[in-house]
Order: structure tokens, then sequence, then C-alpha cells
């Protein structure tokens, strides 16, 4: 997983001054949701808005974890060597030619496991204690 806060294209911003979308992005929308359909995947990717809250460094990764009971999501920084959590689940586009960021047109910048609730076997000993 990438670094959030500092990659070769510079930090994101702050969740306060990120632009949401609005009237003006209607024919990019249109534009991607015709993408979308084109290759079958409309109903498996959405849009977010790219952000950041605190710096996260390249030996870092974002993990999301969630309560189905409570029904809350958390997310945390984690060791990227020692995580448990192995499924990307936000990925971030990467510009044609941007090696320094990752190898792919995209780079991981949030993920989790398929494990209900996404625990480590660390907390999921805790909860069992």
């Amino acid at each position: 997983m990438g670094n959030q806060a500092s990659t070769a294209r510079g930090a994101l911003p702050r969740f306060e001054e990120a632009e949401g979308l609005g009237p003006q992005d209607e024919r990019f929308v249109r534009d991607l949701v015709a993408v979308l359909e084109k290759h079958g995947n409309l109903d498996r990717f959405g849009l977010c808005l790219l952000h950041g809250h605190f710096p996260v460094a390249s030996d870092e990764v974002l993990v999301e974890t969630h309560d189905v009971a409570a029904r809350t999501l958390r997310v945390s920084v984690e060791k990227a060597t020692t995580t448990e959590h192995t499924r990307p689940s936000q990925w971030r586009f990467v510009r044609n030619g941007d090696e320094k960021v990752a190898s792919h047109a995209y780079q991981v910048i949030l993920q989790c496991t398929p494990a209900s609730g996404c625990p480590t076997s660390k907390q999921k000993t805790k909860t069992a204690s």
C-alpha cells in the first residue's frame, strides 16, 4: 500500500479543503458511469473523496475494521509488514508514467480482510478471552 500522506503527486488535501462532487461534475460522472457500464463494473465500483486527516508513513497502511452489531466502521493505521488486513478496498488512480507511486494504474489506499469485522488474529484472541 502506498504512502497516503506524500506521494509523487503531493499530499492529499485535508477533508475540510477537499472539493466534493457538484453540478459542474455531471459530465465527468456520466462519462465515468458509461465506462463502468461498458466493462460491467457499475455495481462494483463507485467514487470516494480522496483526502487526508493525518500523515501515513510509507511503511504504514490504513486498515478498515467494522462492527456488524454496532453498525460502525473504524479506520486505523498499522505497519504494512505486520498487518493481517490484506484485502484492498479503496484505490487511488496513478498518472501514467508515475512509477514512483505504483507499478500499476492505481495505488491501494485502504485495506481490510474478507473476515467478518475485519479483525486481526490478535483481536480475535482478545475478544475470545
